[in-house]
């Protein structure tokens, strides 16, 4: 995982939420942690990782807050945890 994408896993994990990550830098990390990214209809967006799954609605600039706490109680579902498995 190259510098950049463990910067924006770390602002998803980041207190106080991050209201500066695109949609696309943490489509772009979960991809990288080996999730698959699947588009859903009605502006909705799927990623599967680690045999969890979960759903997001796409946001055409940055993530909302919820979002983004949305993106880290999966990723902590599935098992990720930014300062252990990825430190900067």
């Amino acid at each position: 995982m190259n510098h950049k994408h463990r910067k924006v896993l770390h602002a998803l994990f980041a207190h106080p939420v991050s209201g500066n990550i695109s949609t696309r830098s943490a489509e772009s990390v979960l991809k990288e942690l080996g999730g698959e990214i699947e588009q859903r209809h009605g502006g909705r967006w799927g990623v599967r990782l680690n045999a969890h799954f979960a759903e997001f609605s796409h946001s055409a600039h940055s993530l909302a807050p919820t979002q983004v706490r949305q993106i880290c109680k999966f990723l902590t579902t599935a098992g990720i945890d930014a300062e252990r498995d990825f430190p900067l």
